[in-house]
């Protein structure tokens, strides 16, 4: 099997990297908006670098910064940065979000993560996939804290996370003066339980537009409305 995924602008090697492509990341980076035309963009937790990727395709932000804390993952992110096309507008840090926090004066119009999301704690054996899927190693109280201070005025914090933690992290989003805007549940089929959640925050309060997608109808079906959202990427859409 080839370690390279390829999109239909760019492709991305992940020999190197706990978490793979996902539908996760790959949704997060179509669903986020750019319709404010983002200058600046910060993918919190890059891994691979597709969500990173994703955005530089879709939008003209002049800076689009990643941080990953995992050395093999970051050194792949740079090395995916650098074979795309726009490989002059991104960069990738290798930090992680507290440090960061600390030592970044600028703010970002744009924040997206696709974060660790498993707050039970599970040992695989390998470290690499435990850091990237456990919310132990970035809490959400911790990444909404960092957010809350990287967001410019006008800012957008995009994230995607199981349904079941939405109550709580929408509330503690709240109390950090970051208001839902925009919410999309998200079910692998007609029947099944919503699995996932796509959250839009911003400093500014106003009614928040919930929808749901459906991915498939059956085995490799894919709805219209998934078609739509992902086929700038993937090949066979």
């Amino acid at each position: 099997m080839s370690k390279l995924f390829k999109f239909k602008q760019f492709s991305i090697n992940q020999d190197r990297c706990a978490m793979k492509i996902g539908t996760d990341g790959v949704l997060l980076g179509a669903w986020t908006t750019v319709d404010a035309n983002p200058e600046s963009i910060l993918d919190i937790g890059a891994g691979t670098g597709v969500i990173s990727l994703m955005l530089a395709q879709r939008s003209h932000a002049e800076v689009v910064d990643a941080l990953e804390i995992d050395a093999d993952a970051y050194e792949q992110c740079v090395e995916n940065f650098e074979l795309s096309p726009w490989g002059d507008r991104l960069y990738c840090y290798h930090a992680g979000l507290d440090e960061f926090v600390d030592e970044i004066e600028d703010q970002y119009e744009l924040i997206v993560c696709n974060p660790p999301f498993y707050s039970e704690t599970v040992s695989s054996g390998n470290v690499q996939r435990d850091q990237a899927r456990q919310n132990e190693f970035l809490p959400f109280n911790e990444l909404l804290e960092g957010v809350s201070k990287l967001l410019s005025e006008n800012g957008l914090f995009t994230t995607i996370i199981p349904f079941k933690e939405k109550d709580t992290f929408v509330k503690m989003a709240s109390d950090l003066g970051l208001v839902i805007t925009e919410c999309l549940h998200v079910k692998g089929n007609p029947t099944a339980e919503i699995k996932r959640v796509l959250l839009a925050f911003s400093r500014k309060g106003q009614d928040c537009k919930v929808s749901e997608l459906i991915i498939e109808t059956g085995r490799h079906q894919y709805t219209p409305e998934y078609v739509e959202l992902t086929k700038e990427f993937y090949l066979k859409m």
